[in-house]
Parts: structure tokens; C-alpha cells; sequence
């Protein structure tokens, strides 16, 4: 591959190329029958992604942001309640939180999987908790009741949920799965014996289908998740100005539909999924190969044997972040961070009164964090070329900025013939 030649950080248009024709019949169908809003479209792709996700239910809704919103609302989180998240998450989980009236307050992360520390979270019910009159969990720090948790599933890595859901049934919680990265990633629950779906293990779960997404619309959708009949028909009057039925309206609620083109799109894709999720798990596994043979001084990430993530974003840690962005960019290999400020110290959030050092690994993480190219048509050449050039960044930097020759790609192809077949074996991959 030549050096000059462009390897985006995410390719929207080789899927939509290729499902054209499929994608097209979709708005046909919408204009030949005038569905636009709800209807057998929107229904028959609630049907099938619940079945995906291994839940009774799944309603559309128009973003993943209203989803976890609607989700906490039909839940019974109510104004003045405490809602447990981490700071290493996109803003919309705190948004959501917020909106539906409640606070947020922080847990830090584990380092290796970036996701809710379970050890993390019963010290803060334990020793940063107490209980009042009433016998509920109030926040030492607002004294709220604490209601509610929203475990992560960052980067389609699945949090660690047993001890998770273990402590929120001690403390009479709420988990509500924050699963807007993780379109089919996997748990292994020991208290179940079995594999679980990400959106499959609380008592509700948000879903984003924002066009980048595993699962991505050609705009803005989302949806909840749950096995509670009541809880679905919740977020049904929610999402549509609180009606049970037409006029008729119960609670005062919010327009928050799926439309049905975007419907017909995500189960279009919804297909293809599987194969897409493989081939991104693929490209992991081999990026990971790659950086290891390269020893080019990044850290890639962490796949605990109870993991099967989906790799919505390949997300590396390195020193010198900003340099090797840097560089990539001169080299025509586009990166991005996710995400560079935690929470806690966003200007946002400056009210709840968090400082530096409050979570120590959230804000080490940030710093250091930098994402790969990933996609499901991404190609082996273009990986070893991402690495040929991470490499090659490390060795300017060990020469003490004494730049040294880029090791060409037949070079590195020839390390990479040679590494023995065992170094397959890493993260467990199916290759």
C-alpha cells in the first residue's frame, strides 16, 4: 500500500454502498405505503432486535440519548434522586441522567477494561452512602437517595455486571445498561451459566443507532431494551406526547419516535450484523498481533475471559498521544479520542463541585487514550500500515528525536510471516 494513500478512521459509505439496493427498497416501501411514523415497519425491527438482544421487548425510540432518559423516567427515577455512572463516558449518559431530573454522581473506572469498577462502586455504597430515616441509600456528598446505576458498556466491551447487579439487589437499586456502544457484545454470567447480550442483563437498556454505531441508522435513532411489559409500554406513551392511544393522554411526555425509514434501514442492517460484529473482532485480534510482534510501546486493550466485546471503537493507550496523533495525521491515517475530559471535570458539570485527582484512573485513561481505525471493511494492509507507522513513531521517539528511516511495509510483513501460529491464539479470536 502506498504510504500517501488516505486510511480513514471510519468508513460510512463502503456498507451503504453495498446494501444500496436493499437501503433503497426500504424508502420505496415507506413512500408506497405512506409509513413514516410507527406502523408495521417500526414494530416487525422492535420484534426482531429484541429477539437479538435476548429481551421480551425493545421500543424504538429517536435517539440513544432519549432512550437511557426514557428508560430512567419509566423506571421511577424521579427529581432529586441519585444516579451512579462513570466519568469516562460520552456526556449523554449524564445528560440523560439529568434530564429525567436526577444527579449524577461517580465512580471510577477499572484500568484495564475502562469500564465501572465493581470495587469501585460498593465502596462508594458503603463508605460514601449512608442511610436515613426512611431506610434508603443517601449520597453522603448530596444526601440523596441513591436509586439508580448506569453501568457503561464503553467501546462495546460489556462492564463486569454480576457483582454489579449483586450489589444494586443488596441495596434495593436500579440498573439501567448504558449499551449504546455495544450492539451485541456478550457477557459470561457466572451466576447464570450462560452468555448474556449486552441489553439483556438490567432492568432496562439503552441503545444508540447514531450512523457510526455497529447497528447505525442513516440518521438519529435509538432503543430500550427490557423483559417489563409495563416498563415497555412506559416508554411507548413516553416517546409519543404520553398517549396510551390517540388524544388520550395519560402523563405529559415527549415526541420521541422512531421513524419508520430509519426502522426498515436498522433491520436492513440488522442482517448483517453478525457478520460485521466477526469481522470487526477479527481486525482486533489482529491489530493486537500486530502491536505485539511491532513492541511499539502502545498498550491495546484488555479482553477479560468473561468478554466478548464487539469493538465498536479499538481504542489504544500511549505517552505521547498527542505526538503519535500526530504523526498518523501526517501520514494520512486518521485517529480519534474518546473521550478526552472526563466528566467530572467538564465545564458542564462544574456545579456538582468534582476536581482533579477525584478519579485518578478516568483521568489517567483520558490522557492517554487514542482510537484506531475500525470498521468491518477495514483491511490487513491498511492495519499493518496504521502500525508500520506507530512503529515507526516509537523508534523516532527512542532515538531521542534523532528520526529514524520508516521500517517498510515488506519488512514488517516479513516479521509478521514469521511470528509463530500461536500468536493467533491472543484474545481468544475466531480467525
Amino acid at each position: 500500500m502506498s504510504p500517501h494513500t488516505s486510511i480513514v478512521f471510519l468508513d460510512l459509505i463502503a456498507p451503504h454502498l453495498e446494501l444500496e439496493q436493499e437501503l433503497t427498497a426500504v424508502f420505496q416501501k415507506a413512500l408506497r405505503t405512506a409509513g413514516f411514523i410507527g406502523g408495521p415497519i417500526v414494530e416487525e425491527f422492535e420484534k426482531v432486535f429484541a429477539q437479538f438482544c435476548g429481551t421480551e421487548y425493545a421500543v424504538g425510540v429517536s435517539s440513544g440519548t432519549d432512550a437511557l432518559r426514557f428508560a430512567l423516567m419509566a423506571c421511577g427515577v424521579r427529581s432529586g434522586d441519585v444516579v451512579v455512572t462513570v466519568p469516562n463516558t460520552f456526556i449523554a449518559t449524564t445528560e440523560a441522567i439529568s434530564q429525567a431530573g436526577a444527579l449524577p454522581e461517580f465512580v471510577d473506572i477499572d484500568e484495564q477494561t475502562y469500564n465501572m469498577d465493581p470495587d469501585k462502586l460498593r465502596d462508594y455504597l458503603e463508605n460514601q452512602c449512608q442511610v436515613n430515616s426512611s431506610g434508603r441509600r443517601t449520597s453522603r456528598r448530596s444526601g440523596r437517595p441513591v436509586t439508580a446505576v448506569i453501568p457503561v458498556h464503553l467501546y462495546g466491551q460489556p462492564a463486569e455486571m454480576d457483582p454489579i447487579l449483586d450489589l444494586a439487589e443488596r441495596y434495593g437499586l436500579l440498573v439501567i445498561e448504558d449499551a449504546c456502544q455495544a450492539h451485541g457484545a456478550e457477557y459470561f454470567s457466572r451466576k447464570h451459566s450462560r452468555w448474556m447480550r449486552a441489553g439483556s442483563m438490567g432492568r432496562a437498556a439503552a441503545f444508540s443507532f447514531y450512523p457510526g454505531k455497529n447497528l447505525g441508522a442513516c440518521g438519529e435513532a435509538g432503543a430500550v431494551t427490557t423483559n417489563d411489559p409495563s416498563l415497555a409500554n412506559k416508554i411507548k406513551m413516553l416517546r409519543d406526547h404520553g398517549q396510551a392511544r390517540k388524544y388520550h393522554h395519560d402523563v405529559e411526555g415527549y415526541n420521541g419516535r422512531l421513524d419508520a425509514i430509519q426502522a426498515g434501514i436498522l433491520h436492513t442492517k440488522l442482517g448483517h450484523l453478525a457478520k460485521w460484529n466477526f469481522q470487526r473482532r477479527d481486525h482486533a485480534a489482529e491489530y493486537h498481533r500486530l502491536l505485539t510482534i511491532a513492541d511499539c510501546g502502545v498498550t491495546p486493550p484488555h479482553q477479560p475471559a468473561w468478554s466478548k466485546p464487539v469493538y465498536h471503537l479499538y481504542v489504544v493507550r500511549a505517552e505521547d498521544r498527542e505526538g503519535l496523533m500526530n504523526h498518523l495525521k501526517k501520514a494520512n491515517i486518521g485517529t480519534g479520542i474518546h473521550y478526552p475530559i472526563p466528566l467530572h471535570l467538564q465545564n458542564a458539570y462544574a456545579s456538582l463541585n468534582y476536581g482533579q485527582g477525584d478519579f485518578p484512573r478516568a483521568e489517567r485513561v483520558a490522557a492517554e487514550i487514542v482510537s484506531l481505525p475500525m470498521f468491518p471493511q477495514l483491511t490487513a494492509d491498511q492495519q499493518a500500515r496504521v502500525v508500520e507507522e506507530i512503529r515507526t513513531f516509537t523508534l523516532m521517539g527512542r532515538c531521542n528525536g534523532v528520526e529514524a528511516g520508516p521500517v517498510s511495509l515488506a519488512q514488517f510483513d516479513r516479521r509478521v510471516q514469521t511470528t509463530p501460529p500461536q500468536q493467533n491464539l491472543i484474545m481468544g479470536q475466531q480467525r
